[in-house]
């Protein structure tokens, strides 16, 4: 594919918007064709706003679109594995917001249908593609802390006290854990692969959904993560990784990050830092265009197995902590 790669967006929201703007960043290689959402006016008033030719006031108008190479969901979770499967059905490359779709099984029919029909597809963990996280699995695989021991992680902010808010609403996937416990738990994952036993307790709303969830995760090689998220609460935002050699950690941020520091005993700390917009999707956007060119179905940095171990983990969360969505 020598030239640009031609994107459609799914939704019209804000993380959309972000995923846009930082899309057109990318104008050398990349460029937004077209936008769908559920009505005519939404998808007019956001194709305005970014200059974006052709306004579908239904998803189907989208995936049957022939100049098309990659669909963006970007819609409420909830409706990830209609609108990813829909798309993937038509023959569309796809990039799926995270977390990737409610539960496992959702997650496992899309990996299916892609690679039944030889189809890209990938979550939009942007984490995974961050320069610096990229550059953490490199520090940790050379061994720099030695054997992991702990990781810590937390992801907690104060949402709006609406029982009709979307993070409140049980039909719309609502709910810390799946909003913002799946970056201390993919964190987690990426250094060490999917737990062997998984603990956890919540604070529940009355709709039913976690408002604030802590979890424990254990490897049988004795490493272990501590990990929160909440709706209710303004968290540090933080991340550490603490091994048998060494400790790493990342300051306020640690889903977003520009760089990290290495103790070791002995040694005067090291700091880590990458060029570049810490906070830009533009990341993920370059792995998917760059798998693409490759001819690849699936991306090493946020390949479809690993989604799928997340989303076993997400699944044991909610069954010890008892929530769930309707339908399930």
């Amino acid at each position: 594919m020598e030239r640009k790669v031609r994107w459609g967006v799914l939704a019209t929201g804000g993380i959309a918007a972000s995923f846009t703007s930082d899309l057109l960043e990318l104008a050398d290689d990349a460029e937004v064709v077209a936008v769908a959402s559920r009505t005519a006016e939404s998808a007019k008033a956001f194709a305005e706003r970014f200059g974006i030719p052709r306004a579908y006031g239904s998803w189907a108008e989208l995936a049957a679109d022939e100049d098309v190479d990659v669909v963006y969901v970007a819609t409420p979770h909830a409706a990830h594995r209609a609108a990813a499967g829909l798309c993937l059905e038509a023959g569309k490359a796809v990039l799926c917001e995270k977390p990737f779709t409610l539960n496992v099984r959702e997650a496992e029919e899309l990996v299916a249908l892609a690679r039944e029909r030889g189809a890209f597809l990938m979550e939009a963990m942007w984490m995974y593609c961050n320069p610096a996280i990229r550059r953490l699995a490199e520090v940790v695989a050379d061994g720099a802390v030695g054997e992991i021991r702990t990781v810590h992680a937390d992801f907690g902010l104060v949402a709006p006290d609406d029982p009709g808010h979307r993070l409140r609403d049980p039909a719309a996937g609502g709910g810390a854990l799946l909003d913002l416990g799946v970056y201390p738990v993919a964190f987690a994952q990426l250094l060490l692969g999917e737990p062997d036993r998984v603990r956890a307790d919540a604070l529940l709303s009355p709709e039913g959904v976690d408002l604030n969830t802590g979890m424990l995760l254990g490897w049988d090689s004795g490493a272990t993560a501590l990990l929160s998220c909440s709706v209710v609460a303004d968290t540090p935002l933080t991340a550490s990784v603490t091994g048998t050699a060494g400790r790493i950690e990342f300051p306020r941020g640690f889903f977003f990050p520009e760089g990290f520091t290495l103790y070791r005993e002995g040694r005067d700390p090291e700091e880590f830092r990458v060029d570049g917009r810490r906070d830009s999707l533009g990341h993920e956007a370059a792995e998917v265009m760059r798998c693409l060119r490759a001819g690849a179905t699936e991306s090493p940095l946020v390949p479809l197995d690993g989604t799928l171990a997340v989303m076993r983990t997400l699944d044991a969360v909610r069954e010890r902590i008892g929530v769930r969505y309707p339908g399930e």
